[in-house]
Protein backbone atom coordinates (compact mmCIF):
# COMPACT_ATOMS: atom_id res chain seq x y z
CA UNK A 1 0.00 0.00 0.00
CA UNK A 2 1.45 3.34 -0.99
CA UNK A 3 1.95 6.07 1.57
CA UNK A 4 -0.92 8.54 1.64
CA UNK A 5 -0.43 12.03 3.06
CA UNK A 6 -3.01 14.70 3.68
CA UNK A 7 -1.98 18.35 3.77
CA UNK A 8 -1.12 19.56 7.24
CA UNK A 9 -2.30 23.04 8.07
CA UNK A 10 -0.34 23.93 11.17
CA UNK A 11 -1.51 26.81 13.41
CA UNK A 12 2.03 28.12 13.38
CA UNK A 13 1.77 29.07 9.68
CA UNK A 14 -1.12 31.43 10.18
CA UNK A 15 -3.23 29.53 7.61
CA UNK A 16 -4.78 26.73 9.64
CA UNK A 17 -6.82 26.12 12.70
CA UNK A 18 -6.26 28.66 15.43
CA UNK A 19 -4.45 31.29 13.32
CA UNK A 20 -5.25 34.88 13.86
CA UNK A 21 -3.83 38.31 14.35
CA UNK A 22 -1.59 40.37 12.15
CA UNK A 23 2.06 39.57 11.44
CA UNK A 24 4.18 40.85 14.26
CA UNK A 25 1.25 40.86 16.68
CA UNK A 26 2.60 39.81 20.11
CA UNK A 27 -0.40 37.53 20.41
CA UNK A 28 1.17 35.44 17.62
CA UNK A 29 4.83 35.59 18.63
CA UNK A 30 6.93 34.64 21.61
CA UNK A 31 6.10 32.44 24.57
CA UNK A 32 2.80 34.20 25.31
CA UNK A 33 1.68 33.81 21.71
CA UNK A 34 2.48 30.07 21.67
CA UNK A 35 0.58 29.57 24.94
CA UNK A 36 -2.42 31.48 23.63
CA UNK A 37 -2.48 29.51 20.38
CA UNK A 38 -2.21 26.25 22.35
CA UNK A 39 -5.22 27.14 24.48
CA UNK A 40 -7.29 28.03 21.41
CA UNK A 41 -6.41 24.94 19.42
CA UNK A 42 -6.32 22.25 22.12
CA UNK A 43 -2.53 22.04 22.04
CA UNK A 44 -0.64 20.83 19.01
CA UNK A 45 -3.33 18.23 18.32
CA UNK A 46 -6.15 20.73 17.80
CA UNK A 47 -9.55 20.45 19.41
CA UNK A 48 -11.09 18.64 16.47
CA UNK A 49 -8.54 15.83 16.57
CA UNK A 50 -8.74 15.69 20.36
CA UNK A 51 -12.52 15.29 20.26
CA UNK A 52 -12.22 12.64 17.54
CA UNK A 53 -9.74 10.76 19.76
CA UNK A 54 -12.33 10.86 22.55
CA UNK A 55 -14.88 9.52 20.09
CA UNK A 56 -12.55 6.67 19.11
CA UNK A 57 -12.21 5.61 22.73
CA UNK A 58 -15.97 5.74 23.29
CA UNK A 59 -16.61 3.65 20.18
CA UNK A 60 -14.26 0.93 21.40
CA UNK A 61 -15.91 0.96 24.84
CA UNK A 62 -19.32 0.26 23.28
CA UNK A 63 -17.90 -2.89 21.65
CA UNK A 64 -17.44 -4.52 25.08
CA UNK A 65 -20.08 -6.06 27.35
CA UNK A 66 -22.70 -5.22 28.37
CA UNK A 67 -23.29 -3.33 25.07
CA UNK A 68 -21.63 -5.91 22.78
CA UNK A 69 -21.71 -3.64 19.72
CA UNK A 70 -18.73 -5.61 18.47
CA UNK A 71 -18.22 -3.89 15.06
CA UNK A 72 -17.46 -0.67 16.93
CA UNK A 73 -14.09 -2.06 18.07
CA UNK A 74 -12.52 -1.97 14.57
CA UNK A 75 -14.48 1.23 13.89
CA UNK A 76 -12.87 2.87 16.93
CA UNK A 77 -9.45 1.61 15.87
CA UNK A 78 -10.05 3.04 12.38
CA UNK A 79 -11.05 6.45 13.73
CA UNK A 80 -8.03 6.58 16.02
CA UNK A 81 -5.72 5.65 13.14
CA UNK A 82 -7.16 8.49 11.04
CA UNK A 83 -6.72 10.92 13.92
CA UNK A 84 -3.12 9.87 14.51
CA UNK A 85 -2.06 9.41 10.91
CA UNK A 86 0.93 11.55 10.02
CA UNK A 87 0.98 13.43 13.34
CA UNK A 88 4.26 14.08 15.16
CA UNK A 89 5.06 11.38 17.72
CA UNK A 90 4.50 13.76 20.66
CA UNK A 91 1.08 14.77 19.39
CA UNK A 92 0.27 11.12 18.69
CA UNK A 93 1.15 10.21 22.27
CA UNK A 94 -1.24 12.84 23.63
CA UNK A 95 -4.07 11.82 21.32
CA UNK A 96 -3.48 8.18 22.21
CA UNK A 97 -3.74 8.99 25.91
CA UNK A 98 -6.96 10.94 25.36
CA UNK A 99 -8.48 7.99 23.47
CA UNK A 100 -7.27 5.59 26.18
CA UNK A 101 -8.84 7.65 28.96
CA UNK A 102 -12.12 7.92 27.04
CA UNK A 103 -12.07 4.12 26.68
CA UNK A 104 -10.88 2.89 30.07
CA UNK A 105 -12.82 5.24 32.34
CA UNK A 106 -16.23 3.91 31.26
CA UNK A 107 -14.97 0.38 30.53
CA UNK A 108 -13.66 -0.01 34.11
CA UNK A 109 -16.50 1.79 35.85
CA UNK A 110 -17.14 -1.28 37.99
CA UNK A 111 -13.95 -0.49 39.92
CA UNK A 112 -15.80 2.53 41.35
CA UNK A 113 -17.40 0.11 43.83
CA UNK A 114 -14.14 0.12 45.78
CA UNK A 115 -13.79 3.90 45.46
CA UNK A 116 -13.98 6.53 42.72
CA UNK A 117 -10.37 7.49 43.34
CA UNK A 118 -9.15 3.95 42.65
CA UNK A 119 -11.35 3.72 39.54
CA UNK A 120 -10.09 6.94 37.98
CA UNK A 121 -6.47 6.30 38.95
CA UNK A 122 -6.47 2.77 37.51
CA UNK A 123 -8.20 3.99 34.33
CA UNK A 124 -5.61 6.72 33.79
CA UNK A 125 -2.74 4.32 34.48
CA UNK A 126 -4.17 1.98 31.83
CA UNK A 127 -4.64 4.93 29.46
CA UNK A 128 -0.94 5.75 29.90
CA UNK A 129 -0.12 2.62 27.87
CA UNK A 130 -1.78 4.38 24.94
CA UNK A 131 0.94 7.06 25.05
CA UNK A 132 3.53 4.88 23.27
CA UNK A 133 0.75 3.31 21.20
CA UNK A 134 -0.38 6.70 19.91
CA UNK A 135 3.18 7.85 19.25
CA UNK A 136 3.97 4.60 17.45
CA UNK A 137 0.87 4.68 15.25
CA UNK A 138 1.57 8.31 14.34
CA UNK A 139 5.04 7.31 13.20
CA UNK A 140 4.32 4.04 11.35
CA UNK A 141 1.40 5.49 9.36
CA UNK A 142 4.09 7.16 7.25
CA UNK A 143 5.19 3.72 6.03
CA UNK A 144 3.68 1.71 3.16
CA UNK A 145 1.38 -1.03 4.43
CA UNK A 146 0.69 0.91 7.63
CA UNK A 147 -2.51 -0.96 8.63
CA UNK A 148 -0.36 -4.04 9.34
CA UNK A 149 2.12 -2.11 11.47
CA UNK A 150 -0.59 -0.32 13.47
CA UNK A 151 -2.25 -3.66 14.23
CA UNK A 152 1.06 -5.06 15.45
CA UNK A 153 1.46 -2.04 17.74
CA UNK A 154 -1.91 -2.81 19.37
CA UNK A 155 -0.55 -6.25 20.25
CA UNK A 156 2.64 -4.66 21.59
CA UNK A 157 0.65 -2.30 23.80
CA UNK A 158 -1.31 -5.21 25.29
CA UNK A 159 1.92 -7.21 25.66
CA UNK A 160 3.35 -4.56 27.98
CA UNK A 161 0.07 -3.72 29.74
CA UNK A 162 -0.46 -7.37 30.64
CA UNK A 163 2.93 -7.69 32.33
CA UNK A 164 4.02 -4.50 34.12
CA UNK A 165 3.82 -3.30 36.78
CA UNK A 166 2.89 -5.88 39.45
CA UNK A 167 2.19 -8.51 36.80
CA UNK A 168 0.10 -6.15 34.68
CA UNK A 169 -3.64 -5.71 34.19
CA UNK A 170 -4.79 -7.11 30.82
CA UNK A 171 -8.47 -6.32 31.29
CA UNK A 172 -10.37 -4.86 28.31
CA UNK A 173 -7.98 -6.12 25.66
CA UNK A 174 -9.22 -5.56 22.14
CA UNK A 175 -9.60 -9.33 21.68
CA UNK A 176 -12.10 -9.53 24.54
CA UNK A 177 -14.60 -7.47 22.52
CA UNK A 178 -14.65 -10.16 19.81
CA UNK A 179 -15.89 -13.26 21.61
CA UNK A 180 -18.83 -14.06 19.31
CA UNK A 181 -17.84 -12.60 15.94
CA UNK A 182 -16.30 -13.85 12.67
CA UNK A 183 -12.91 -12.96 14.18
CA UNK A 184 -13.31 -15.21 17.26
CA UNK A 185 -12.02 -18.44 15.61
CA UNK A 186 -8.59 -16.87 15.15
CA UNK A 187 -8.12 -17.43 18.89
CA UNK A 188 -7.60 -21.16 18.31
CA UNK A 189 -4.62 -20.36 16.05
CA UNK A 190 -2.86 -17.53 17.86
CA UNK A 191 -4.76 -16.89 21.07
CA UNK A 192 -6.03 -13.52 22.24
CA UNK A 193 -3.03 -11.66 20.68
CA UNK A 194 -3.98 -12.84 17.19
CA UNK A 195 -7.61 -11.79 17.71
CA UNK A 196 -6.40 -8.36 18.82
CA UNK A 197 -4.20 -8.19 15.72
CA UNK A 198 -6.93 -9.08 13.21
CA UNK A 199 -9.41 -6.73 14.94
CA UNK A 200 -6.95 -3.86 14.74
CA UNK A 201 -6.01 -4.87 11.19
CA UNK A 202 -9.65 -4.60 10.10
CA UNK A 203 -9.75 -1.16 11.69
CA UNK A 204 -6.54 -0.12 9.94
CA UNK A 205 -7.82 -1.34 6.58
CA UNK A 206 -11.06 0.60 7.05
CA UNK A 207 -9.02 3.71 7.82
CA UNK A 208 -6.91 3.14 4.71
CA UNK A 209 -10.06 2.78 2.62
CA UNK A 210 -11.38 6.06 4.06
CA UNK A 211 -8.17 7.88 3.11
CA UNK A 212 -8.27 6.39 -0.39
CA UNK A 213 -11.95 7.35 -0.78
CA UNK A 214 -11.10 10.91 0.25
CA UNK A 215 -8.39 11.09 -2.42
CA UNK A 216 -10.70 9.59 -5.05
CA UNK A 217 -13.37 12.17 -4.25
CA UNK A 218 -10.80 14.94 -4.47
CA UNK A 219 -9.70 13.57 -7.84
CA UNK A 220 -13.27 13.71 -9.19
CA UNK A 221 -13.77 17.22 -7.91
CA UNK A 222 -10.53 18.21 -9.58
CA UNK A 223 -12.02 17.37 -12.96
CA UNK A 224 -10.33 14.00 -13.60
CA UNK A 225 -11.65 12.07 -16.60
CA UNK A 226 -13.75 8.92 -16.09
CA UNK A 227 -10.93 6.34 -16.53
CA UNK A 228 -8.74 8.23 -14.07
CA UNK A 229 -11.61 8.46 -11.57
CA UNK A 230 -12.24 4.71 -11.86
CA UNK A 231 -8.56 3.96 -11.28
CA UNK A 232 -8.69 6.15 -8.19
CA UNK A 233 -11.30 3.80 -6.72
CA UNK A 234 -8.95 0.79 -6.84
CA UNK A 235 -7.16 1.76 -3.59
CA UNK A 236 -10.60 1.84 -1.93
CA UNK A 237 -11.66 -1.59 -3.16
CA UNK A 238 -8.44 -3.39 -2.19
CA UNK A 239 -8.55 -2.75 1.60
CA UNK A 240 -12.28 -3.47 1.69
CA UNK A 241 -11.65 -6.78 -0.08
CA UNK A 242 -8.97 -7.56 2.51
CA UNK A 243 -11.45 -6.79 5.32
CA UNK A 244 -13.85 -9.31 3.79
CA UNK A 245 -11.04 -11.84 3.46
CA UNK A 246 -10.00 -11.44 7.10
CA UNK A 247 -13.59 -11.80 8.34
CA UNK A 248 -14.26 -14.72 6.01
CA UNK A 249 -11.01 -16.42 6.98
CA UNK A 250 -12.31 -16.94 10.49
CA UNK A 251 -15.21 -18.98 9.13
CA UNK A 252 -12.75 -21.42 7.56
CA UNK A 253 -11.21 -22.29 10.93
CA UNK A 254 -12.97 -25.39 12.34
CA UNK A 255 -14.62 -24.93 15.71
CA UNK A 256 -13.70 -27.52 18.38
CA UNK A 257 -16.78 -29.31 19.67
CA UNK A 258 -16.50 -33.09 20.07
CA UNK A 259 -15.19 -34.84 23.17
CA UNK A 260 -15.93 -37.41 25.83
CA UNK A 261 -19.26 -36.49 27.51
CA UNK A 262 -19.11 -35.48 31.18
CA UNK A 263 -22.07 -34.25 33.22
CA UNK A 264 -21.12 -31.25 35.34
CA UNK A 265 -22.81 -28.94 37.83
CA UNK A 266 -21.99 -25.34 38.76
CA UNK A 267 -23.25 -23.94 42.06
CA UNK A 268 -24.05 -20.25 42.61
CA UNK A 269 -25.09 -19.87 46.23
CA UNK A 270 -25.38 -16.05 46.27
CA UNK A 271 -24.37 -13.55 48.97
CA UNK A 272 -26.49 -11.74 51.56
CA UNK A 273 -25.53 -8.24 50.36
CA UNK A 274 -23.70 -6.42 47.58
CA UNK A 275 -20.61 -4.25 47.43
CA UNK A 276 -17.54 -4.32 49.64
CA UNK A 277 -19.51 -5.87 52.52
CA UNK A 278 -20.80 -8.79 50.44
CA UNK A 279 -18.82 -11.20 52.60
CA UNK A 280 -19.51 -9.51 55.92
CA UNK A 281 -21.54 -12.60 56.84
CA UNK A 282 -19.06 -15.30 55.96
CA UNK A 283 -21.09 -18.11 57.48
CA UNK A 284 -24.19 -17.06 55.53
CA UNK A 285 -22.26 -17.26 52.24
CA UNK A 286 -20.99 -20.74 53.07
CA UNK A 287 -24.46 -21.82 54.18
CA UNK A 288 -25.90 -20.61 50.85
CA UNK A 289 -23.54 -22.85 48.87
CA UNK A 290 -24.08 -25.79 51.18
CA UNK A 291 -27.84 -25.35 50.86
CA UNK A 292 -27.66 -25.15 47.05
CA UNK A 293 -25.59 -28.34 46.93
CA UNK A 294 -28.11 -30.20 49.09
CA UNK A 295 -30.82 -28.91 46.75
CA UNK A 296 -28.89 -30.31 43.79
CA UNK A 297 -28.67 -33.69 45.52
CA UNK A 298 -32.44 -33.62 46.16
CA UNK A 299 -33.15 -32.82 42.49
CA UNK A 300 -30.95 -35.72 41.41
CA UNK A 301 -32.80 -38.11 43.71
CA UNK A 302 -36.14 -36.82 42.39
CA UNK A 303 -34.98 -37.42 38.81
CA UNK A 304 -35.33 -33.74 37.92
CA UNK A 305 -31.71 -33.38 36.71
CA UNK A 306 -29.09 -35.95 35.71
CA UNK A 307 -26.55 -36.97 38.31
CA UNK A 308 -23.43 -34.85 37.82
CA UNK A 309 -19.99 -36.44 37.82
CA UNK A 310 -18.34 -33.36 39.28
CA UNK A 311 -19.47 -30.12 40.94
CA UNK A 312 -17.80 -26.71 41.05
CA UNK A 313 -18.21 -24.08 43.76
CA UNK A 314 -17.02 -20.49 43.27
CA UNK A 315 -14.12 -18.57 44.74
CA UNK A 316 -14.81 -17.47 48.33
CA UNK A 317 -17.68 -19.95 48.75
CA UNK A 318 -16.13 -20.49 52.18
CA UNK A 319 -14.25 -17.60 53.74
CA UNK A 320 -14.11 -19.77 56.85
CA UNK A 321 -10.99 -21.94 56.80
CA UNK A 322 -12.36 -25.52 56.71
CA UNK A 323 -9.04 -26.87 58.00
CA UNK A 324 -9.28 -24.71 61.12
CA UNK A 325 -13.07 -24.32 61.56
CA UNK A 326 -14.78 -27.62 62.48
CA UNK A 327 -18.24 -26.26 61.67
CA UNK A 328 -17.16 -25.17 58.20
CA UNK A 329 -15.51 -28.54 57.57
CA UNK A 330 -18.61 -30.41 58.70
CA UNK A 331 -20.97 -28.31 56.57
CA UNK A 332 -18.89 -28.71 53.40
CA UNK A 333 -18.28 -32.41 53.99
CA UNK A 334 -21.98 -33.06 54.58
CA UNK A 335 -22.97 -31.34 51.33
CA UNK A 336 -20.32 -33.21 49.33
CA UNK A 337 -21.38 -36.55 50.80
CA UNK A 338 -25.01 -35.76 50.00
CA UNK A 339 -24.35 -35.06 46.32
CA UNK A 340 -21.99 -38.04 46.24
CA UNK A 341 -19.39 -36.74 43.75
CA UNK A 342 -16.20 -34.67 44.04
CA UNK A 343 -16.70 -30.94 44.51
CA UNK A 344 -14.16 -28.20 43.75
CA UNK A 345 -14.57 -25.90 46.77
CA UNK A 346 -13.38 -22.28 46.75
CA UNK A 347 -12.10 -21.40 50.21
CA UNK A 348 -9.76 -19.03 52.02
CA UNK A 349 -7.24 -20.77 54.26
CA UNK A 350 -4.41 -19.63 56.49
CA UNK A 351 -0.81 -20.34 55.56
CA UNK A 352 0.98 -22.65 58.02
CA UNK A 353 2.68 -19.69 59.72
CA UNK A 354 -0.63 -17.80 59.96
CA UNK A 355 0.88 -14.67 58.41
CA UNK A 356 -0.86 -14.82 55.04
CA UNK A 357 -4.04 -16.11 53.41
CA UNK A 358 -4.32 -18.61 50.56
CA UNK A 359 -7.08 -18.39 47.98
CA UNK A 360 -7.67 -22.09 47.26
CA UNK A 361 -9.65 -24.34 44.99
CA UNK A 362 -9.88 -27.61 46.98
CA UNK A 363 -10.82 -30.99 45.52
CA UNK A 364 -13.25 -32.36 48.12
CA UNK A 365 -14.06 -36.06 47.75
CA UNK A 366 -17.22 -37.57 49.31
CA UNK A 367 -15.14 -40.38 50.78
CA UNK A 368 -11.68 -38.93 51.39
CA UNK A 369 -12.54 -35.33 52.21
CA UNK A 370 -10.23 -32.47 51.16
CA UNK A 371 -7.33 -33.52 48.96
CA UNK A 372 -5.49 -31.82 46.11
CA UNK A 373 -5.77 -28.04 45.84
CA UNK A 374 -4.74 -25.02 43.77
CA UNK A 375 -3.60 -21.72 45.27
CA UNK A 376 -4.21 -18.59 43.20
CA UNK A 377 -0.93 -17.62 41.60
CA UNK A 378 -1.84 -14.08 40.63
CA UNK A 379 -3.39 -12.30 43.63
CA UNK A 380 -4.77 -8.84 42.91
CA UNK A 381 -2.38 -6.01 43.81
CA UNK A 382 -4.00 -3.47 46.13
CA UNK A 383 -6.92 -5.88 46.52
CA UNK A 384 -5.46 -9.15 47.83
CA UNK A 385 -2.01 -7.90 48.71
CA UNK A 386 -0.50 -4.47 49.29
CA UNK A 387 2.73 -3.39 47.65
CA UNK A 388 4.41 -0.77 49.88
CA UNK A 389 2.11 -1.78 52.75
CA UNK A 390 3.84 0.28 55.47
CA UNK A 391 3.46 3.50 53.48
CA UNK A 392 0.02 2.98 51.96
CA UNK A 393 -1.75 1.95 55.15
CA UNK A 394 -0.72 5.25 56.72
CA UNK A 395 -2.02 7.26 53.77
CA UNK A 396 -5.22 5.40 52.83
CA UNK A 397 -7.37 4.03 55.64
CA UNK A 398 -9.41 1.91 53.21
CA UNK A 399 -6.44 -0.44 52.93
CA UNK A 400 -7.12 -1.52 56.51
CA UNK A 401 -9.61 -3.89 54.86
CA UNK A 402 -6.57 -5.94 53.76
CA UNK A 403 -5.01 -6.82 57.13
CA UNK A 404 -2.99 -9.72 55.65
CA UNK A 405 -1.53 -10.31 52.22
CA UNK A 406 -2.62 -13.25 50.10
CA UNK A 407 0.11 -15.78 49.39
CA UNK A 408 1.06 -16.48 45.77
CA UNK A 409 0.61 -20.08 44.62
CA UNK A 410 3.56 -21.79 43.04
CA UNK A 411 2.07 -24.63 40.99
CA UNK A 412 -0.39 -25.23 38.20
CA UNK A 413 -4.12 -25.68 38.82
CA UNK A 414 -4.38 -28.96 36.88
CA UNK A 415 -6.11 -31.45 39.18
CA UNK A 416 -8.17 -34.62 39.01
CA UNK A 417 -11.84 -33.99 39.79
CA UNK A 418 -13.84 -37.19 39.46
CA UNK A 419 -13.73 -38.50 35.88
CA UNK A 420 -12.07 -35.35 34.47
CA UNK A 421 -8.81 -33.50 34.78
CA UNK A 422 -9.67 -29.86 35.35
CA UNK A 423 -7.51 -26.79 34.87
CA UNK A 424 -8.41 -24.23 37.52
CA UNK A 425 -7.85 -20.47 37.42
CA UNK A 426 -9.27 -18.09 39.99
CA UNK A 427 -11.07 -14.84 39.22
CA UNK A 428 -9.16 -12.32 37.08
CA UNK A 429 -6.46 -14.88 36.25
CA UNK A 430 -8.68 -15.69 33.25
CA UNK A 431 -7.44 -12.45 31.65
CA UNK A 432 -3.83 -13.71 31.58
CA UNK A 433 -2.71 -15.79 28.62
CA UNK A 434 0.05 -17.60 30.49
CA UNK A 435 -2.04 -18.71 33.46
CA UNK A 436 -4.86 -20.10 31.31
CA UNK A 437 -2.50 -21.71 28.78
CA UNK A 438 -0.69 -23.46 31.61
CA UNK A 439 -3.84 -25.24 32.81
CA UNK A 440 -5.26 -25.96 29.34
CA UNK A 441 -3.73 -29.43 29.70
CA UNK A 442 -6.89 -30.29 31.62
CA UNK A 443 -9.93 -31.84 29.92
CA UNK A 444 -12.17 -29.06 31.25
CA UNK A 445 -11.26 -25.52 32.35
CA UNK A 446 -12.69 -23.93 35.49
CA UNK A 447 -12.92 -20.27 36.45
CA UNK A 448 -13.78 -19.83 40.13
CA UNK A 449 -14.68 -16.22 40.77
CA UNK A 450 -16.25 -13.83 43.25
CA UNK A 451 -17.91 -10.87 41.56
CA UNK A 452 -20.09 -9.77 44.46
CA UNK A 453 -18.18 -6.53 44.99
CA UNK A 454 -18.64 -5.61 41.32
CA UNK A 455 -22.14 -6.97 40.87
CA UNK A 456 -24.46 -5.23 38.41
CA UNK A 457 -21.58 -3.46 36.71
CA UNK A 458 -19.90 -4.17 33.38
CA UNK A 459 -17.16 -6.29 34.96
CA UNK A 460 -19.00 -9.65 35.39
CA UNK A 461 -20.18 -9.78 31.74
CA UNK A 462 -16.71 -8.73 30.61
CA UNK A 463 -15.25 -11.65 32.55
CA UNK A 464 -17.70 -14.03 30.87
CA UNK A 465 -16.58 -12.67 27.50
CA UNK A 466 -12.98 -13.53 28.40
CA UNK A 467 -14.02 -17.05 29.32
CA UNK A 468 -15.80 -17.48 25.99
CA UNK A 469 -12.66 -16.49 24.09
CA UNK A 470 -10.54 -18.83 26.23
CA UNK A 471 -12.89 -21.71 25.41
CA UNK A 472 -12.25 -21.22 21.69
CA UNK A 473 -8.55 -20.52 22.17
CA UNK A 474 -7.93 -23.84 23.93
CA UNK A 475 -10.83 -25.90 22.61
CA UNK A 476 -12.12 -26.60 26.11
CA UNK A 477 -15.43 -26.46 27.95
CA UNK A 478 -15.21 -23.74 30.59
CA UNK A 479 -17.16 -23.83 33.85
CA UNK A 480 -17.51 -20.38 35.43
CA UNK A 481 -18.63 -20.54 39.05
CA UNK A 482 -19.39 -17.15 40.65
CA UNK A 483 -20.69 -16.54 44.16
CA UNK A 484 -23.31 -14.03 43.04
CA UNK A 485 -23.13 -14.31 39.22
CA UNK A 486 -22.54 -14.44 36.43
CA UNK A 487 -21.99 -18.22 36.45
CA UNK A 488 -21.88 -20.02 33.13
CA UNK A 489 -21.10 -23.18 31.21
CA UNK A 490 -19.31 -22.42 27.94
CA UNK A 491 -18.86 -24.93 25.11
CA UNK A 492 -15.45 -25.38 23.42
CA UNK A 493 -16.68 -23.35 20.45
CA UNK A 494 -17.65 -20.42 22.70
CA UNK A 495 -21.41 -21.06 22.81
CA UNK A 496 -23.18 -20.39 26.09
CA UNK A 497 -24.75 -23.66 27.29
CA UNK A 498 -25.98 -22.23 30.57
CA UNK A 499 -25.92 -18.85 32.29
CA UNK A 500 -27.18 -17.52 35.62
CA UNK A 501 -28.59 -14.16 36.55
CA UNK A 502 -26.86 -12.05 39.16
CA UNK A 503 -27.66 -12.14 42.88
CA UNK A 504 -29.92 -15.17 42.79
CA UNK A 505 -29.06 -18.74 43.83
CA UNK A 506 -28.71 -21.00 40.82
CA UNK A 507 -27.67 -24.52 39.84
CA UNK A 508 -26.44 -25.23 36.30
CA UNK A 509 -26.29 -28.86 35.16
CA UNK A 510 -25.15 -29.84 31.66
CA UNK A 511 -23.46 -32.69 29.82
CA UNK A 512 -20.40 -31.21 28.13
CA UNK A 513 -17.44 -32.47 26.05
CA UNK A 514 -14.20 -33.13 27.90
CA UNK A 515 -11.38 -32.72 25.37
CA UNK A 516 -7.72 -33.59 25.26
CA UNK A 517 -6.85 -32.39 21.72
CA UNK A 518 -4.59 -29.36 21.62
CA UNK A 519 -5.20 -26.30 19.46
CA UNK A 520 -2.50 -24.58 17.38
CA UNK A 521 -2.63 -21.76 19.94
CA UNK A 522 -1.65 -24.27 22.65
CA UNK A 523 1.29 -25.49 20.59
CA UNK A 524 2.51 -22.03 19.61
CA UNK A 525 2.19 -20.61 23.12
CA UNK A 526 3.38 -17.01 23.45
CA UNK A 527 5.22 -17.03 20.11
CA UNK A 528 2.50 -15.17 18.10
CA UNK A 529 2.35 -12.39 20.67
CA UNK A 530 6.13 -11.97 20.74
CA UNK A 531 6.34 -12.03 16.95
CA UNK A 532 3.58 -9.45 16.46
CA UNK A 533 4.87 -7.16 19.22
CA UNK A 534 8.38 -7.25 17.72
CA UNK A 535 6.90 -6.59 14.29
CA UNK A 536 5.32 -3.39 15.59
CA UNK A 537 8.55 -2.34 17.32
CA UNK A 538 10.50 -3.01 14.14
CA UNK A 539 8.07 -0.84 12.17
CA UNK A 540 8.64 2.06 14.59
CA UNK A 541 12.42 1.77 14.13
CA UNK A 542 11.99 1.56 10.36
CA UNK A 543 9.82 4.67 10.31
CA UNK A 544 12.29 6.58 12.50
CA UNK A 545 15.20 5.53 10.29
CA UNK A 546 13.30 6.55 7.14
CA UNK A 547 12.45 9.94 8.65
CA UNK A 548 16.06 10.56 9.65
CA UNK A 549 17.24 9.51 6.18
CA UNK A 550 14.79 11.88 4.51
CA UNK A 551 15.91 14.74 6.74
CA UNK A 552 19.47 14.18 5.59
CA UNK A 553 18.56 14.47 1.90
Amino acid sequence: MAQETLPDRSPATGHGEGSGGAPGDPARTGRFGRLRRGVRTGGRAGWRRTLLAVGAGLLMWQAFPPFDLTPLAPAGVALLALVLRGRPARTGAWLGFVAGAAFFIPALEGISRIGPDGWILLSLVEAAYFLPLGAGIAVVTRLPGWPVWTAALWVGQEFIRGRVPFGGFPWARLAFSQTATPLTPYASWGGAPLVTFVTALVGGLLAYAAVAAHRARASRRGGADAPTARRALVPVAVPLALVAAVAGGGALIPAPASGRPVTVAVIQGNVPRTGLDAFGQRKAVLDNHVKATHELAARVRAGQVPRPELVVWPENASDLDPYAEPDAYSAIDGAVKDVGVPVLVGALTDTPDGEKVENRGIVWDPRGGPGDYYVKRHPVPFGEYLPFRDILTRLITRFERIPRDFAKGTRSGVMRLGPATVGDVICFEVAYDKEVRDVARGDVLVVQTNNATYGRTSLPPQQIAMSRLRAVEHGRTILVAATSGISAIVAPDGRMLGESREFVPDILVRTVPARTARTPADRLGAAPEWALALLGLGAVFAAAWTARKNEGN
